[in-house]
């Protein structure tokens, strides 16, 4: 759960259609669910939510460094976020 103000995509088109966008982004192997990651997705995207623009290109950089015709899959990019985050002392 997000600490700031958030906005919701089912009450603004503009984060509707950011958070649409982004997701078109992502690797095909992406769109299946993983409940122990995505649980924390909603509030990592919805802080973002208050400026659509912003979220739009945060999340198309995003999207780019995991692109499919780079050379690593999802297991390793999850674990460089492991890495990274417990190096930061991240809980997600």
């Amino acid at each position: 759960m997000a600490w700031i103000r958030t906005v919701s995509p089912e009450s603004d088109d503009s984060v509707r259609s950011a958070m649409r966008g982004q997701d078109a982004l992502y690797p095909r192997e992406y769109a299946e669910p993983v409940a122990e990651l995505d649980s924390a997705r909603p509030g990592i995207t919805a802080v973002h939510s208050l400026i659509p623009e912003a979220l739009r290109h945060a999340f198309s950089t995003f999207g780019a460094l995991m692109s499919p015709d780079l050379p690593l899959n999802r297991r390793e990019h999850e674990l460089i976020a492991l890495v990274v985050s417990s190096t930061n002392e991240c809980r997600y």
